[in-house]
């Protein structure tokens, strides 16, 4: 049994699973394969991505950017999230929160100018992904949630959202809830405006619920695991050891690391490998004992350079079989 495979095993409570770790490393090949394993155990997986490139498209060879979730065979189901779609909506949202709070038939010009203008600020992007990843994470559809993370900075600020969000909106809140006592004595003459502050209070502790249900799950070291993915080359490894710092800051449950593309002695030492090769082979060799030395049996798995991309399901399989084995979890 890999270590991997008894990992999950040993731990079936942990059914939020992500890969993380430099762009281009393997972490949304790492993610499908791991869906895949899981799939064909009867676990209904959600393998769903929060970067704009349509990684899991092309590895899955479907289009499912935007789509929700699409089966790709029994029991493991992919999402492309399309931030701009939800932008979208969340503007209409808000137009139709000012008309029914304040009797527009139409929304202002000055109004609407300010709401196309806050679409385009670069974080409106970012809110609108995080928001999609609460509302699949609190659906609780499957047994199996698996996250293919965006590159380590972004992912940092995903990661640390939910707490930025948590502070503002509690601040937000206690400053409405101070505003209450004011807005009764105000009710006696005022009767619509204190029941538009208590539509703004009961709107902003929602949000407050569903930011602070998703921040537990990802920092829950019962019910999550996160996976680095590195290869054997010197700048991954300090990234790696300097990411891993900064994620515990989040209390981030780090589970262990994937090793990735290491060439096989049996093809860097055959008679017919080319020299340069041979010296790939003696410098990745050196750094795979620094990635030992340093962390030690957190290392979970060694997966060879592959002859070809990984995507369509046959590949994903042989991917499956390098990570986990032939076990299953019962």
């Amino acid at each position: 049994m890999t270590k991997l495979a008894r990992m999950f095993k040993e731990h079936p409570e942990r059914r939020y699973i992500m890969y993380g770790g430099k762009g281009g490393l393997g972490k949304t090949t790492f993610s499908a394969a791991t869906g895949y394993w899981l799939a064909q155990q009867g676990k209904r997986v959600l393998v769903f991505s929060v970067d704009p490139q349509a990684s899991l498209s092309d590895i899955f060879q479907r289009d499912i950017y935007g789509k929700g979730a699409v089966e790709i065979m029994p029991n493991l189901y992919a999402q492309e999230i399309d931030a701009d779609t939800h932008i979208r909506a969340y503007q209409e949202e808000i137009r139709q929160k000012i008309r029914d709070m304040y009797g527009f038939d139409e929304i202002p010009a000055e109004i609407e100018s300010y709401i196309q203008a806050a679409a385009a600020e670069p974080a409106m992007e970012e809110s609108a992904i995080f928001d999609q990843v609460v509302d699949i994470v609190l659906a609780q559809e499957y047994d199996y949630y698996i996250y293919d993370l965006v590159p380590l900075g972004h992912a940092l600020y995903y990661l640390s959202m939910a707490s930025v969000y948590d502070q503002w909106i509690s601040k937000i809140t206690r400053l409405r809830e101070e505003m209450q006592e004011y807005a009764q004595m105000a009710a006696k003459v005022r009767r619509d405006e204190s029941l538009l502050e208590d539509k703004i209070l009961e709107e902003l502790q929602y949000i407050r619920h569903r930011i602070s249900t998703s921040s537990q799950i990802l920092t829950d070291k019962e019910k999550t695991a996160f996976f680095f993915v590195l290869i054997p080359e010197e700048m991954v490894i300090l990234d790696t050891v300097k990411a891993a710092g900064l994620f515990a800051k989040y209390q981030v449950p780090l589970s262990g690391y994937v090793l990735n593309r290491v060439i096989p002695a049996e093809v860097a030492e055959s008679l017919t490998a080319p020299e340069y090769l041979r010296h790939r082979y003696r410098m990745q060799q050196k750094y795979i004992r620094q990635i030992h030395e340093r962390f030690g049996d957190e290392v979970l798995a060694e997966v060879p350079e592959l002859e070809r991309d990984v995507t369509g399901l046959e590949m994903i399989a042989r991917m499956a079989d390098l990570l986990f084995g032939k076990e299953t979890l019962s």
